[in-house]
């Protein structure tokens, strides 16, 4: 399995996540590429069996720039794309949280849900993670 992880950080909470993902899939013995959104070139997603897309929630609700550019940049609706993000519930309440995860996971029509995290995937988090990665790579191997 040939997989992808592009995220956007500015305060390392999702870079974290994003490491966590890699750390997991590394232990799985799948290779992984990254991809610093607004830094590192871009590869076509369709060279990947799933690309992990990562977020941080800016603002009120909204989409940072600079994953908007990652999207148009892509240029199509890849089918295998796979949305995490983090947040802060103290901005906004349930309502806005990780908001921008679930516009990316709708917007691309993701096969499976959104991981959102509060703030660091520190704790009990981690499981959180864990057990969202067994989805993902039990329904991506379902259609394989």
């Amino acid at each position: 399995m040939r997989i992808l992880i592009a995220y956007l950080s500015y305060s390392g909470n999702t870079e974290e996540v994003a490491a966590y993902i890699g750390d997991y899939l590394n232990k799985e013995g799948i290779t992984v590429e990254w991809h610093r959104i607004g830094i590192d070139a871009l590869s076509d997603p369709a060279d990947y069996d799933l690309v992990f897309l990562g977020t941080f929630t800016w603002e009120r609700g909204a989409t940072p720039d600079e994953v908007k550019d990652f999207v148009l940049e892509v240029g199509y609706k890849p089918e295998n794309m796979v949305i995490f993000g983090t947040g802060d519930t103290q901005f906004g309440g349930d309502d806005l949280f990780c908001k921008a995860a679930d516009k990316l996971a709708h917007f691309y029509g993701s096969s499976y849900p959104a991981l959102k995290i509060e703030q660091s995937p520190r704790g009990s988090q981690e499981n959180k993670i864990e057990q969202w990665l067994e989805g993902v790579l039990n329904h991506a191997k379902s259609y394989a």
